[in-house]
């Protein structure tokens, strides 16, 4: 009776699990591993929110896999040393997994399949977390992109949503001695900092499925127009569920374009276009497999001559605080504190503001987002930093800024949102709600704090940085790391 080891990582799903699914096609028993190694991630070790949520994830998989007739058998140590060990103990001829794309966590899956090998072991490794796997899009010349535009087009072409494969309806289970449990990991927070997490959120499958339901039901025909409005609920929030791989992208894609349900011309628009923005997600990927040291450093080398200020620990904690001045830039980052998310478009402009207006490095905001972010995905996180910050793919044909006044005035126009996240705020009238400081006795009364820069004189100061830099005349500090 032939055994696999599912070596279960960023992908804690039972549907559309390819690992799964192979395993369980060509061997009799499965033994579903999950191994705690988070020191192999370094230099990005998962932050504390990231933590929280793999706590609950793994619980719930767990549970899956009980309904089922099997467990997560859960280890801590060297990932290899330890597989080696589950394959031996449990007489199993093949190992499944499905592949993560981080550099250090590919370059260890490469050791990892090649060691295995070498020992006799069948291993084998998928595709399961991306709409296409990053080696299979490349340019006409066989490079890789760095505009999106064309990436997409071409990755849209290869893309035909297809049913997802099912969850198994019971697992023949192979068992070994020696597994901890979930709370020997030590993953959740020791001072209960998590509160508002749990209100707002439901880690596992069934929550990832849950809000792709109610998204295609409630939400979808309205988001090309309200994604950008954070003061509207017109965001899928699936973002945690995929990085933790309790949903992939191909069932999204097939769950609201391929399935044969009635669907308006509006409906598909609008499917077409919150597709293209999952896109993104995997542009990251591509730009990361491609250019593994932009993770640290600037995609764009250009950049490594920017003026940036000097490191600021007031100012960077004014700005994790939430207590900048600025009212869409704290509402921000006060939604990120409670909730572990942020909105996207509010994303882009407190980023704007920590690197334009206060110019400190990209890498000290993608630092505090990385902890602070249930959604901390390394692609996502440093390419987004980047592209707000200037460095990155993509960029503009100008030195992009963003006005946190009127981006709020535009898509916080009644400033609910604001008025949400800085009860401070609460009584100030409509037309002030994203310059109180307009109306000083307000602003005195209210607690709220004054800008900690001046908006304008930041703005050109930023912009006399970038043309410092492109004259190639940067003073030899910027030229530091950060």
């Amino acid at each position: 009776m032939s055994t696999a080891i599912v070596w279960f990582r960023r992908d804690l799903r039972l549907q559309d699990n390819p690992a799964l699914d192979a395993a369980l096609r060509a061997h009799a028993r499965v033994l579903c591993v999950y191994i705690h190694a988070p020191q192999e991630e370094a230099p990005w070790i998962p932050g504390a929110a990231s933590r929280w949520w793999l706590h609950h994830s793994l619980r719930a998989l767990d549970r899956q896999l009980q309904a089922r007739g099997a467990r997560l058998h859960i280890a801590r140590g060297a990932t290899l040393g330890m597989l080696e060990r589950l394959a031996a103990a449990s007489d199993a001829q093949g190992v499944y997994f499905n592949r993560l794309h981080e550099p250090a966590l590919r370059a260890r899956d490469g050791h990892v399949l090649q060691a295995l090998r070498a020992r006799g072991v069948h291993a084998q490794d998928f595709n399961a977390s991306l709409l296409v796997d990053p080696t299979q899009i490349a340019t006409a010349q066989g490079g890789p992109y760095k505009v999106f535009t064309p990436y997409w087009r071409n990755l849209r072409a290869q893309l035909q949503p297809a049913p997802p494969l099912p969850a198994p309806a019971r697992i023949a289970a192979a068992t070994v001695d020696g597994a901890c449990g979930v709370e020997d990991l030590g993953l959740l927070p020791t001072i209960r900092w998590d509160a508002g997490f749990e209100s707002q959120w439901q880690p596992g499958e069934a929550g990832a499925q849950a809000l792709l339901e109610a998204f295609a039901r409630d939400t979808l025909d309205d988001y090309p127009l309200g994604r950008d409005r954070p003061d509207q609920e017109s965001t899928s929030r699936l973002s945690p569920h995929l990085h933790f791989g309790e949903i992939g992208p191909r069932q999204i894609a097939w769950h609201l374009l391929g399935e044969p349900r009635p669907r308006s011309e509006l409906g598909r628009a609008a499917a077409e276009a919150y597709l293209r923005e999952i896109g993104w997600r995997d542009f990251s990927h591509h730009l990361l497999q491609h250019f593994p040291d932009s993770a640290q450093r600037n995609l764009n080398p250009q950049f490594d001559a920017f003026p940036w200020a000097e490191p600021d620990p007031a100012a960077l904690r004014r700005w994790q605080r939430g207590r900048t001045g600025i009212p869409l830039v704290d509402a921000g980052m006060r939604q990120l504190w409670a909730t572990g998310w942020m909105h996207n478009r509010v994303r882009m402009v407190v980023a704007s503001f920590l690197t334009k207006n206060l110019r400190q490095h990209w890498l000290h905001g993608a630092r505090w987002f990385w902890d602070t972010l249930l959604d901390a995905d390394l692609a996502n996180n440093t390419q987004g930093w980047q592209w707000t910050a200037g460095s990155g793919a993509d960029a503009a044909p100008y030195f992009r800024i963003f006005n946190p006044v009127s981006q709020g005035e535009r898509f916080d126009p009644d400033g609910a949102y604001v008025r949400r996240w800085i009860p401070e705020l609460a009584g100030v009238p409509a037309p002030l709600v994203h310059q109180p400081w307009r109306d000083a006795q307000f602003l005195q009364r209210s607690g709220y704090p004054a800008p900690m820069v001046d908006l304008r004189a930041s703005r050109q100061a930023a912009l006399d940085a970038y043309q410092r830099m492109r004259a190639g005349d940067a003073p030899p500090r910027a030229r530091k790391k950060a």
